[in-house]
């Protein structure tokens, strides 16, 4: 008859051979870090990302700016995609006060900045973890790292021009490059994750292929 570790010890002292028994490792399967997992907590913040970004947008562009267009008879010069000139600063100056500049100096600070970081960071992570070539993934990380870098560029821009009592030809010609420069970068990086969606959906069909 087999012995139990406390008949043995009691027989042979503290010599006694206990036989270890080892357990094996508990692995939970809900909280097991695996590739599927991984991904899938990608897409959600992808998925975040997007639809703060979309948020952000309409906020700016489609909701606070438009109200100080209406209240000062002019469209912001965020909004003009063509860019502006003096006569234009000259016009809007006259018809927005220190109230309304101060606002859209605000809207600058808070929702216009968070607009292109969070819509930057979520194109780099859409791009990286679709396409694997490196040359390719930074050629196409460079535009929503531009547009961030420009866009945020732009507003300080507009704000010293417009805070100028009369701004330099120079201060116009800056700030209307800017923002011509902004719209045409956020319309390639749209490009480039659209480039990326497609280049992602397409790996499950040449591996199975």
């Amino acid at each position: 008859m087999a012995k139990t570790p406390a008949q043995r010890i009691k027989k042979h002292g503290a010599k006694a051979v206990v036989p270890q028994h080892h357990l094996p490792p508990v692995v939970n399967p809900t909280t097991a870090r695996t590739p599927q997992k991984a991904e899938s907590n990608g897409n959600l913040i992808l998925i975040a990302g997007v639809v703060a970004s979309l948020f952000l947008f309409w906020y700016v562009h489609l909701l606070t700016l438009d109200q100080l267009r209406q209240l000062s008879g002019l469209a912001m010069p965020d909004s003009l995609i063509g860019g502006f000139d003096s006569a234009y600063v000259s016009q809007l100056q006259s018809a927005m006060d220190d109230d309304a500049r101060g606002q859209l100096n605000y809207v600058h600070k808070t929702a216009g900045t968070l607009f292109p970081l969070i819509f930057g960071f979520t194109w780099l992570l859409l791009i990286g973890t679709s396409i694997a070539r490196k040359s390719l993934r930074w050629a196409l990380w460079a535009l929503p790292l531009l547009f961030v870098v420009v866009r945020l560029w732009g507003n300080a821009a507009i704000d010293g021009m417009l805070a100028a009592g009369t701004p330099d030809a120079g201060q116009v010609a800056l700030a209307s490059g800017l923002t011509v420069a902004g719209w045409v970068l956020l319309v390639l990086s749209l490009l480039a994750g659209t480039a990326a969606v497609f280049l992602r959906t397409r790996k499950p069909r040449e591996a199975d292929a």
